[in-house]
């Protein structure tokens, strides 16, 4: 018997050994797999921290992006509004912006909250959870509302970007054919390409920030610039020459170009789930409050003495006020623009935001090497709105025509919406006083929505018809 177990173990150890084998062959690509995902979060996470942004990072973004080409044009804004009437009037709207971009991030929150797993949601997937956790009647509108915001973004941030491309090249053009510098429009534009290019093949939003601030520095220089030479044109006219108060059809334009002026919310989700420390975006002295409220005070400074100095004559543009032939003048023109040309990058950031995640789901490719394929979908976006701004004439109607209808819509009505449906889940409902609140911003946003429309729709009859 001994000998028979002498005998049978051995094969019962090579049996069992076999066996313990095959388990771990079968067992390692499972620990591989596990291995590779736990190494893949750390280095995820690592990631995220290492590239997060600064608060300063994200206050220059955030004034690069609420700070466009509506700095230059709050000379026409006081002219609609009156020099009294606008300054009353800027703070408030610039309030109820920055009350809709914390309703929007009140709904970010909520919605993560309310999703197991979830960290941050972008504006698109805001509005889509807010609406398919909300009241049941309402929840079959969830995708439905996430496209319509989709749809807006990207048509906004495809406009601005495109037009940032006619507008340098705009004043690029003008002091060239005043030095007599010789050539076409389009030659001019393609000259702007690259600069526009380079920075907007960055996948990161860190790395872009000393585009943005450099844009900045470039916009406070033109605008600094200018009101020094409207400064130096002698004495400033008399107070009482100048309207204090307007009403009907030109209150209504500045309360348009008011509202357009203010254009950051398709920002204020990324940049706050790009930080480090996303609380500081919205403390009492954080990145919200203080970069609007400085945004808000240049505003008026600049409407009030462009006004003062230029009065019914203050161009759309307070830099098509200066007279091109002094060499000054040319200097500003050019850096001012540069200043709003370099908010390209931002704007473009966004709109890739929005075309990337379906992109990258929808192809292998781009699973299997996202960074190549994003570049390369950037560049392809690039040229896009570069042909838009090149072959579609006045383009600049139309992007009022978009912007009267998309931008005021995503700024106001949205978040307003979003407001309600949360609120209607809440045990206390709305109150009369936050019912009447959202009210009042919902009749202020078709205001601007219906004259801003009106006003594009007969300038392009205008000039085609």
């Amino acid at each position: 018997m001994g000998r028979v177990l002498n005998i049978t173990n051995p094969k019962e150890q090579q049996l069992q050994q076999s066996q313990q084998q095959q388990q771990q062959q079968l067992e390692q690509p499972q620990q591989s797999e596990k291995q590779a995902a736990a190494a893949g979060d750390v280095e995820e996470g690592a990631t995220k921290r290492r590239h997060a942004t600064s608060v300063l990072e994200a206050s220059v973004h955030l004034f690069k992006g609420s700070v466009g080409a509506g700095l230059f044009a709050m000379g026409d804004c006081f002219k609609n509004g009156g020099l009294l009437g606008s300054t009353l009037l800027l703070p408030v709207i610039a309030v109820m912006c920055v009350h809709c971009e914390r309703l929007l991030i009140k709904g970010s929150l909520v919605a993560v909250s309310k999703t197991p797993g979830a960290t941050f949601y972008d504006y698109p997937d805001t509005v889509e959870k807010c609406f398919e956790y909300g009241p049941r009647p309402l929840r079959c509108m969830s995708r439905a509302m996430k496209l319509i915001v989709e749809m807006f973004l990207c048509v906004t941030q495809f406009g601005f970007c495109a037009i940032y491309f006619v507008f340098i090249t705009e004043n690029l053009y003008q002091v060239l054919q005043q030095n007599g510098v010789d050539i076409s429009m389009s030659m001019v534009m393609l000259i702007t390409l690259l600069p526009a290019m380079i920075p907007s093949l960055m996948t990161n939003l860190k790395y872009i920030s000393p585009v943005s601030m450099v844009a900045n520095f470039a916009l406070l220089f033109g605008l600094i610039a200018t009101l020094t030479i409207a400064f130096s044109e002698g004495p400033m006219p008399s107070i009482t020459e100048r309207n204090l108060f307007t009403g009907g059809t030109q209150l209504s334009l500045f309360f348009g170009t008011a509202l357009f002026s203010y254009e950051g919310i398709a920002l204020v989700l990324p940049l706050r789930n790009s930080m480090r420390d996303p609380e500081k975006f919205t403390n009492r002295f954080g990145v919200l409050n203080v970069t609007m409220v400085l945004i808000t005070a240049l505003f008026i400074f600049t409407g009030f003495v462009s006004y003062m100095r230029w009065g019914d004559d203050v161009a759309g543009s307070i830099t098509l006020n200066l007279e091109v032939e002094e060499v000054m003048s040319q200097v500003v023109k050019i850096v001012a623009a540069l200043g709003v040309f370099f908010g390209y990058p931002i704007q473009f950031f966004v709109m890739m935001k929005i075309l990337w995640p379906p992109f990258k789901r929808s192809y292998n490719c781009a699973q299997k090497n996202p960074i190549t394929i994003q570049v390369i979908l950037r560049f392809f976006m690039v040229m896009l709105t570069f042909g838009v701004a090149l072959v579609v004439p006045e383009l600049s109607l139309f992007i009022s025509l978009i912007g009267a209808l998309c931008s005021t819509s995503l700024a106001f009505v949205i978040p307003v919406l979003i407001d309600f449906v949360i609120r209607a889940q809440e045990p206390k409902g709305l109150g009369t006083l936050v019912y009447l609140k959202n009210i009042a911003i919902l009749i202020i946003a078709l205001l601007g929505i219906v004259t801003g429309t009106y006003q594009s729709i007969v300038e392009i009859i205008n000039k085609f018809v």
